[in-house]
């Protein structure tokens, strides 16, 4: 598998609904960009609300959203 890639880069807002976890929806976004990905806080599988996801250099940005 190659490295992450810095690029793609940019923010997702993300209305999450009931079920899945935060991290499964950051899973599926690491997948289909293959760029690195993190979120800017956790929300409960049972919790439904706006997940925000950065992604590449945008990470850098985590602090900015807490």
């Amino acid at each position: 598998m190659p490295p992450r890639a810095l690029r793609p880069v940019g923010i997702a807002l993300i209305d999450k609904p009931v079920g899945p976890s935060s991290f499964a929806i950051v899973a599926t976004l690491r997948r289909r960009t293959r760029a690195r990905t993190g979120h800017a806080g956790t929300l409960d599988p049972f919790a439904s609300g706006l997940l925000v996801l950065l992604s590449g250099a945008a990470t850098r940005l985590a602090p900015c959203f807490v």
